[in-house]
């Protein structure tokens, strides 16, 4: 951060860091294309006068952190009032300028926590001198595409009384438009997937030596995915950690993740927010106790009931959510597919179909279900219980949102019934399993079956056949 770190002397960098400090060479030497300054926005009408919060026991409100008249218009416009738990422990260090790790569940406010932060630092420090297109100034990487949507979707509603530009950068989309936007644009707030990061940035589409305010998002699932390595050369090429702020966000405090808030942040505060409120307190929870086989036939007849209004059914693997999507299909329920064979392209046509209740189903797998916010979805099934305990808090905590109730159904069979107790000792309570009511064991309308539709990466896996004309000798 330019203000707030006018302190921290630009000494040479460790042996270890020196890579960093000139990772994309000196800004003045560079052949990058240049963009005429931003003519500033002129201030609008709207009064801080229009918002009025009252003060509230227990509780802060955005009025209590000296926030730029244009950010708590946007604010405003959202209809925020009082800080969540994670914004409330973690805007007063990240406003002023030190390093975060923050504990915290999807659903519990954190994306608007550190965007809150980056924005104001951005315009409060507003770089006056020449800049050139790809310089971030701040950078989020999270680990899903639906995620990285969905941080710049709300990155944009709280910067669209400023200049600020945000940019989204992902897989699965055309990396020409994203290169032209690019090109067309200074890039303030660039949020990004790790490997179609480091494609724009080994293209020197993107550089990363300037950028002021590092923001990692879920780093347990990127340990999960594999992306470590990848997120290790995206660090390396941002200002050292003394040079820029760092925030990290996780939902579980693994050693693997302690260790990496060690190496990436300096002297970093940490704030734990615990997952009871989110899974318990607007969300009731069933347990069925069923075989294999009555699995289907309970979420065919869950899907006729009146109170299903929206439903996210989640499976562990893509195999499970492919044939189950084929089955909602066959019986004529319009039904959605998230899974990581899906083109980009066609999940986001599948989310925004879910979104506006033409689709009243959506089969998902937890990587692609980690990026999905979405207010008023009012089930939530656990077709099969996840492997890992915080993946169940994950899923029902798509549901219950927004001051909302939801309810959330788990079918547990044999094979399932070993992961209840790790979901417990996470949860603090015990789940009560319960057999199914007798109306969703009816039986289910015999279809006859539809051919298959090929699977994406089958699809691109398959030999094309040769156009050459066979030999004449």
């Amino acid at each position: 951060m330019i203000g707030n770190f006018a302190l921290k002397t630009f000494l040479s960098c460790p042996a270890e860091q020196s890579t960093q400090s000139n990772a994309g060479g000196d800004a003045s030497q560079r052949s990058r294309p240049r963009r005429p300054r931003r003519r500033k926005r002129t201030k609008d009408s709207w009064d801080i006068a229009q918002f009025q919060v009252e003060p509230a026991p227990g509780k802060t409100r955005f009025h209590d952190l000296d926030l730029p008249d244009e950010l708590m218009h946007a604010i405003f416009d959202l209809g925020f009032q009082y800080c969540s738990p994670i914004q409330a422990q973690s805007l007063p260090y990240t406003l002023d300028g030190q390093d975060l790790v923050g504990k915290a569940q999807t659903g519990t406010g954190k994306t608007a926590a550190f965007l809150i932060g980056i924005i104001e630092d951005l315009l409060r420090n507003p770089i006056e001198q020449e800049r050139y297109v790809g310089e971030a100034r701040a950078l989020i990487l999270a680990p899903t595409r639906e995620l990285v949507l969905q941080i710049a979707d709300d990155a944009e509603n709280l910067v669209k009384y400023t200049d600020l530009k945000v940019h989204a950068l992902v897989g699965g989309m055309d990396y020409q438009k994203q290169q032209d936007r690019l090109n067309s644009n200074l890039v303030d707030i660039l949020v990004a997937t790790p490997g179609r990061l480091l494609d724009f940035v080994g293209n020197n589409d993107v550089y990363l030596d300037l950028v002021e305010i590092l923001v990692i998002d879920e780093a347990d699932r990127m340990l999960d995915m594999g992306f470590i390595p990848q997120v290790r050369r995206i660090v390396r090429a941002t200002p050292p950690k003394t040079h820029r702020q760092t925030l990290l966000f996780s939902a579980t405090f693994t050693d693997e993740v302690i260790n990496l808030t060690e190496q990436w942040t300096d002297d970093a505060v940490t704030v734990e927010i615990e997952p009871e409120s989110v899974a318990t307190d607007t969300v009731t929870q069933h347990v069925y106790l069923v075989s294999t086989e009555e699995k289907f036939t309970l979420l065919y007849n869950l899907l006729k009931t009146e109170d299903v209004e929206s439903l996210i059914v989640f499976a562990n693997r893509r195999d499970e959510c492919r044939d189950l999507h084929h089955r909602l299909l066959e019986h004529d329920i319009d039904a959605g597919l998230l899974s990581g064979e899906i083109s980009q392209n066609k999940r986001v046509r599948t989310l925004d179909k879910f979104k506006s209740g033409k689709s009243k189903v959506l089969v998902a797998t937890d990587v692609a279900g980690r990026g999905i916010h979405i207010d008023g979805i009012s089930h939530v099934v656990n077709f099969t219980l996840p492997e890992e305990p915080e993946d169940y808090v994950h899923r029902i905590g798509r549901t219950g949102r927004a001051g909302r109730h939801g309810t959330s159904i788990s079918f547990a069979c044999e094979d399932d019934a070993m992961r209840l107790e790790p979901i417990q000792e996470l949860l603090g309570e015990p789940i009560v399993c319960e057999q199914p009511p007798e109306s969703l064991l009816a039986a289910v309308p015999y279809v006859e079956p539809r051919p298959r539709e090929m699977s994406e990466s089958n699809q691109q896996r398959r030999p094309r056949r040769s156009s050459r004309r066979p030999s004449n000798r």
